[in-house]
């Protein structure tokens, strides 16, 4: 069976070009669309993957300006505040993936789904890295009897180059959540960024960050139950450019609690990437739509609402990661 296109949207980005690239390399015979309101620049980042093509978009639209044409899942690279993207997937009932909105950003999406739960899958993909940080951290949690804490610390290198719709995303989130969710003795709170947060690089350096709200937060604490999770982004100088190496992405994860014989246990790993934060983003949204449309050998996702990591299989996330490029290091735990 001929099978139809995934439509990118925003896909003459730098995430859609890696998204591209990376898709194109697993699957070759899939096409792609890669749109955006510039033909122009859709069609330049098409020229450098056999298997896309440059559209230009309206989500003004119902059709979103494809008319009839057919796609077989549809991901969506920035906020869409007119949800157009998702009401079309709906109505086609193909997946729907977006990786941009903050966590006081989600109701629309949510309440989308709620309005029509049976029409499509739709994956709240607004983890850091989509993926990068939930799969690594769940997976050093199975030697825990139980996880007291969980403090999640990105790392974004001066240097690591992102695309204006991610930079208007950031500032937009910025202004609308002053506070960040948090949860603390069991309870999802709002904290007010605390002065001196910090975060311990991969090198040791301590660096100046913010608490700040992603999916992270919500997936990690129900998924292992742990009272107290928190997540803090910094940006500077990554510990490769320190050793005068070019730059890196870092995610520092420290879990904290009991072993399965109940003995306090506490571990500290770092995920690397050598080429920053963009080749994990694609990688993450490529695993995703492989999954959503059974391209991976197994049956197609049900309509249903879901977090990246409930869809992504540890091992084949971590053998894939590995692939491009990426490195899960074991750290040393910092004396209490």
């Amino acid at each position: 069976m001929t099978q139809q296109p995934i439509l990118v949207v925003g896909g003459s980005g730098i995430v859609g070009r890696w998204v591209a690239r990376l898709l194109h390399d697993a699957h070759p015979e899939i096409p792609l669309l890669l749109g955006g309101r510039d033909l122009a620049k859709a069609q330049e980042a098409a020229a450098a993957v056999p298997s896309a093509e440059g559209i230009a978009l309206n989500l003004a639209a119902e059709d979103l300006g494809l008319g009839q044409r057919s796609v077989s899942a549809v991901v969506v690279l920035f906020t869409d505040h007119r949800l157009a993207a998702l009401r079309f997937a709906q109505t086609r009932g193909i997946p729907h993936l977006s990786i941009s909105a903050g966590i006081s950003e989600m109701g629309p999406e949510v309440a989308a789904y709620v309005h029509q739960p049976q029409a499509a899958p739709v994956v709240l993909g607004t983890e850091w890295l989509v993926g990068a940080t939930t799969i690594p951290t769940l997976k050093f949690a199975q030697v825990f009897g139980r996880v007291h804490s969980i403090t999640i610390g990105a790392l974004l290198d001066e240097q690591d180059v992102t695309g204006p719709a991610g930079y208007t995303d950031f500032e937009r989130q910025n202004k609308i959540m002053p506070a960040a969710l948090v949860r603390r003795d069991g309870a999802f709170v709002w904290q007010m960024d605390e002065a001196n947060t910090t975060i311990r690089a991969v090198d040791g350096t301590e660096q100046k960050a913010d608490t700040f709200s992603f999916y992270d937060v919500l997936g990690l604490a129900t998924a292992t139950g742990a009272p107290n999770v928190q997540f803090k982004l910094a940006f500077g100088i990554s510990s490769s450019r320190r050793q005068g190496k070019p730059m890196s992405t870092e995610i520092l994860i420290d879990l904290a609690g009991e072993d399965h014989a109940g003995q306090p246990l506490h571990t500290r790993h770092a995920v690397v990437h050598p080429q920053g934060q963009m080749p994990l983003t694609g990688l993450g949204i490529t695993l995703l739509l492989e999954r959503l449309l059974g391209l991976d050998g197994r049956p197609a996702v049900q309509p249903g609402l879901y977090f990246p990591y409930q869809l992504l299989e540890p091992s084949t996330y971590l053998t894939r990661f590995q692939q491009i490029g990426g490195q899960i290091l074991t750290l040393e735990v910092a004396p209490e």
